[in-house]
């Protein structure tokens, strides 16, 4: 009942999820356990934020991974544990951090357990055209972009 929007991406992608998911609205998906940050994204950029995690434990930082199916309603006890347990939130999307994800977690937890988020996406600009990949590395929104946004946010804070 009401509006809906569906992003469906046009590219095959890597299965992430265990066979035995089930899609749950109302429930964030910890997909990954870590120690030292959080990860939160959805939808096709899972995988490359996926990636970035695997990068950043290659140098010792175990990032821990949530996948939020919806942004509303956003499940905050996930999101509010695994910031209670890091310390350090970074939000991914491949699109505009503003209205998002990124916004959605950073209302959140600034109410509720106030922690530093990095919002990780398109800034406000204008897009441009490529192929995904080459959007993804343009945008810095591959697993190394990523990644590289990971560290230096780590190492100026």
């Amino acid at each position: 009942v009401g509006p809906v929007y569906v992003r469906i991406p046009r590219a095959n992608l890597p299965d992430i999820y265990p066979a035995d998911y089930r899609f749950n609205p109302y429930k964030a998906n910890l997909l990954r356990e870590g120690k030292d940050l959080t990860i939160i994204t959805n939808g096709d950029i899972l995988a490359e934020a996926y990636r970035a995690a695997e990068i950043l434990a290659n140098k010792g930082i175990m990032a821990e991974i949530i996948s939020v199916p919806v942004v509303k309603p956003i499940d905050a006890q996930t999101i509010i544990s695994s910031a209670k347990k890091t310390g350090k939130v970074f939000t991914v999307e491949n699109h505009s951090i503003y209205g998002g994800l990124g916004s959605a977690v950073a209302e959140l937890l600034s109410e509720e357990y106030p922690t530093k988020v990095v919002r990780i996406g398109m800034n406000d600009e204008f897009g441009q055209s490529g192929t995904p990949s080459e959007l993804l590395k343009f945008y810095n929104l591959d697993s190394e972009g990523i990644a590289n946004r990971i560290l230096r946010a780590i190492w100026f804070n």
